[in-house]
Protein backbone atom coordinates (compact mmCIF):
# COMPACT_ATOMS: atom_id res chain seq x y z
CA UNK A 1 0.00 0.00 0.00
CA UNK A 2 1.02 3.74 -0.74
CA UNK A 3 1.36 6.09 2.04
CA UNK A 4 1.82 9.70 0.78
CA UNK A 5 4.03 12.24 3.32
CA UNK A 6 2.46 15.39 4.10
CA UNK A 7 3.42 18.87 6.22
CA UNK A 8 1.01 18.75 9.47
CA UNK A 9 -0.89 22.07 8.57
CA UNK A 10 -2.67 20.56 5.06
CA UNK A 11 -2.35 16.83 6.75
CA UNK A 12 -4.87 18.32 9.23
CA UNK A 13 -6.89 20.01 6.30
CA UNK A 14 -7.18 16.85 4.67
CA UNK A 15 -8.43 15.02 7.03
CA UNK A 16 -11.32 17.16 8.37
CA UNK A 17 -12.36 17.09 4.89
CA UNK A 18 -11.78 20.63 4.23
CA UNK A 19 -8.86 20.05 1.57
CA UNK A 20 -9.51 17.75 -1.37
CA UNK A 21 -6.57 18.45 -3.71
CA UNK A 22 -3.37 18.33 -2.94
CA UNK A 23 -0.89 20.46 -5.04
CA UNK A 24 2.05 18.78 -6.16
CA UNK A 25 4.54 19.33 -8.57
CA UNK A 26 4.32 16.17 -10.76
CA UNK A 27 1.76 13.54 -12.43
CA UNK A 28 0.49 10.82 -10.35
CA UNK A 29 -1.07 7.54 -11.86
CA UNK A 30 -1.64 5.90 -8.64
CA UNK A 31 -5.32 5.66 -7.59
CA UNK A 32 -7.30 4.40 -4.90
CA UNK A 33 -6.62 3.79 -1.35
CA UNK A 34 -3.73 5.33 0.28
CA UNK A 35 -2.49 6.07 3.51
CA UNK A 36 -1.47 9.97 5.16
CA UNK A 37 2.11 10.34 7.20
CA UNK A 38 2.38 13.07 8.97
CA UNK A 39 6.09 14.61 7.61
CA UNK A 40 8.59 13.61 10.35
CA UNK A 41 5.89 11.71 12.52
CA UNK A 42 7.26 8.07 11.38
CA UNK A 43 3.78 7.77 11.17
CA UNK A 44 0.30 6.96 10.12
CA UNK A 45 -2.61 9.74 10.53
CA UNK A 46 -5.58 8.62 8.62
CA UNK A 47 -5.88 7.31 5.12
CA UNK A 48 -8.61 9.09 2.01
CA UNK A 49 -8.79 7.66 -1.49
CA UNK A 50 -6.70 9.57 -4.42
CA UNK A 51 -9.18 9.52 -7.45
CA UNK A 52 -7.56 11.89 -9.59
CA UNK A 53 -4.47 14.20 -11.01
CA UNK A 54 -5.83 17.21 -12.94
CA UNK A 55 -2.76 19.24 -14.74
CA UNK A 56 -3.47 23.32 -13.62
CA UNK A 57 -3.94 26.15 -14.83
CA UNK A 58 -3.38 29.62 -13.28
CA UNK A 59 -7.27 30.06 -13.51
CA UNK A 60 -7.96 27.00 -12.25
CA UNK A 61 -5.67 27.53 -9.29
CA UNK A 62 -6.89 30.53 -8.22
CA UNK A 63 -10.76 30.03 -8.55
CA UNK A 64 -10.41 26.39 -6.56
CA UNK A 65 -8.76 27.81 -3.46
CA UNK A 66 -11.36 26.02 -1.40
CA UNK A 67 -10.30 23.16 -2.75
CA UNK A 68 -6.67 23.64 -2.11
CA UNK A 69 -6.75 25.87 0.76
CA UNK A 70 -3.23 27.95 -0.34
CA UNK A 71 -3.34 31.72 -0.20
CA UNK A 72 -2.99 32.19 -3.77
CA UNK A 73 -0.54 35.88 -3.54
CA UNK A 74 0.68 36.24 -6.95
CA UNK A 75 -0.68 35.44 -10.70
CA UNK A 76 1.84 32.51 -11.27
CA UNK A 77 1.87 28.78 -10.28
CA UNK A 78 3.63 27.34 -7.99
CA UNK A 79 5.43 25.55 -9.76
CA UNK A 80 5.87 25.11 -13.47
CA UNK A 81 3.97 21.78 -14.08
CA UNK A 82 1.47 22.04 -11.19
CA UNK A 83 -1.33 19.16 -10.16
CA UNK A 84 -4.21 18.89 -8.31
CA UNK A 85 -3.57 15.49 -6.73
CA UNK A 86 -7.48 14.63 -5.89
CA UNK A 87 -8.45 13.00 -2.84
CA UNK A 88 -11.47 11.77 -1.15
CA UNK A 89 -13.04 10.28 1.57
CA UNK A 90 -10.82 11.29 4.59
CA UNK A 91 -10.74 9.13 7.70
CA UNK A 92 -8.63 10.19 10.50
CA UNK A 93 -6.98 7.35 12.85
CA UNK A 94 -7.75 7.38 16.13
CA UNK A 95 -3.93 5.92 17.11
CA UNK A 96 -1.71 6.70 14.93
CA UNK A 97 0.32 3.73 13.41
CA UNK A 98 3.72 4.01 13.68
CA UNK A 99 6.10 2.46 10.43
CA UNK A 100 10.39 2.52 9.20
CA UNK A 101 10.36 5.32 7.44
CA UNK A 102 13.43 4.51 4.58
CA UNK A 103 15.62 6.07 3.46
CA UNK A 104 15.00 9.03 0.93
CA UNK A 105 11.50 8.66 1.00
CA UNK A 106 10.16 12.41 0.43
CA UNK A 107 7.15 12.20 -1.13
CA UNK A 108 5.58 8.52 -0.93
CA UNK A 109 6.32 5.26 1.37
CA UNK A 110 5.35 1.65 0.51
CA UNK A 111 3.92 0.34 3.37
CA UNK A 112 3.99 -3.74 3.87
Amino acid sequence: MKALIIKEKWLNLILSGNKTWEIRSSNTRIRGKILLIKSGSKQIFGECELVDSIKLDLDQYKISVNKHCINVKQDILPYKNTYAWVLQNPQKYDNPIPYKHPMGAVIWVNID
